[in-house]
């Protein structure tokens, strides 16, 4: 790989006192094309070797936190679609359900499956893409880049059609869902979702026994249990080091509790058991979305007593969650009983997760540092808000 843009020589002492020469330390990013984003990390080398790294994020603030406590419940919708720009459906979700459990409102069960088949299906957009994306970074070529990305089309079409956007979605309301499923959009559903098992079987036969896969993500990039746990690490990565935490069997939100699937969990929690993992949740992915498709009722899609403008939540706090793509998204919200939250706070798991990237890289090549990253799966909106 070509050396960043910033590279300086510093002295050995500090890191190890009995290593002879100079440690080089790297700066990759805040524009680096490895770098997934306008990230940064300052990274000090023996040779090729990681000795230490320092993750710097901050280019992409937005103050979103803050813009939220000054305009209405409501006003915020639209801004969580901006957090993790790829699953702005889930953001919603988990926003909605916050303030739904703030005011103690109920949700339609017809309103509560779209929100079940919206979820899934952006489950398995952000997975397929996550794959291709690890590849790429692995120095592959385009295509298993592209044959995510014509996956992730499909699942986008179908969000144009129902909510007028391809990412930013700005579709859950409270006590439901802004408007109902158009004529025919079930059908195209169970189509796309019919079909997806193929495009994984290809995924697979293609990836995940070839040998150059295997000998950059085998042993690279370990993130031990325990670790996980203290570092408050959820989602795929938590699971890929074997721990059974999913917050969509912990919690039961929604009406998660009538779907059957399993959690897929890894044994080494490597670079590859991430990358089997979210492949094993794609195909339980495909289960929930098959059975949510076969059951889903008529009725209607909010609930009348439901008053989205104007909203003046009783004084209280809350705090809500949800199993995003990328780990556990939450709200937590407090209301002093005005038109706005008196504080509001986001749970990203893109931030979180980014936390044990040092212990993870530490020890491995240069090269490898790329990897692991891609392993986590961020988004600088979510990691920066």
């Amino acid at each position: 790989m070509s050396l960043p843009r910033q590279a300086r020589l510093i002295r050995s002492g500090g890191y190890n006192p009995e290593a002879e020469g100079d440690y080089l330390e790297v700066s990759m990013g805040p524009q680096h094309p490895s770098t997934h984003g306008v990230f940064r990390m300052d990274v000090v080398l023996d040779g090729e070797r990681v000795v230490k790294l320092k993750p710097v994020f901050g280019y992409l603030h937005r103050n979103h936190e803050k813009i939220a406590e000054r305009i209405s419940y409501l006003g915020s919708m639209p801004y969580t679609d901006r957090l993790d720009y790829f699953c702005s459906l889930t953001n919603n979700w988990a926003y909605a359900l916050a303030v739904e459990r703030l005011c103690g409102f109920t949700v339609p069960e017809r309103a509560e499956y779209i929100r079940v088949i919206l979820a899934e299906l952006t489950r398995l957009q952000n997975h397929a893409c996550l794959a291709g994306f690890l590849l790429q970074d692995m120095g592959a070529t385009g295509t298993p880049l592209m044959y995510a990305f014509r996956e992730r089309e499909r699942i986008l079409d179908l969000f144009e059609s129902l909510t007028g956007a391809r990412m930013m979605c700005n579709y859950m309301r409270f006590g439901g869902v802004r408007c109902d499923l158009p004529p025919g959009w079930v059908e195209q559903a169970r189509k796309v979702v019919d079909e997806f098992p193929r495009f994984l079987d290809e995924f697979e036969a293609l990836l995940s026994q070839n040998e150059i896969v295997i000998a950059r993500t085998q042993g690279v990039g370990v993130l031990p249990p325990q670790l996980a746990i203290n570092a408050g690490v959820t989602g795929p990565v938590l699971r890929a080091s074997g721990v059974n935490y999913d917050v969509r069997k912990v919690d039961r939100y929604g009406i998660y509790d009538r779907f059957e699937f399993r959690v897929p969990l890894g044994e080494h929690g490597d670079v590859y058991d991430r990358y089997m993992v979210r492949v094993l949740e794609m195909r339980e992915s495909v289960r929930i979305l098959q059975q949510a498709l076969r059951d889903i009722p008529r009725g209607p899609i909010q609930n009348p007593q439901v008053k989205q403008r104007g909203l003046r939540p009783k004084p209280g706090e809350v705090y809500a969650r949800i199993e995003s793509p990328k780990g556990e998204l939450g709200f937590y919200l407090i209301s002093d009983g005005g038109p706005n939250p008196y504080r509001y706070r986001v749970r990203p798991p893109s931030l979180v997760n980014l936390t044990v990237l040092e212990d993870m890289c530490r020890g491995h090549l240069v090269a490898d540092v790329v990897v692991i990253l891609g392993s986590i799966d961020i988004v600088m909106g979510e990691v920066d808000r």
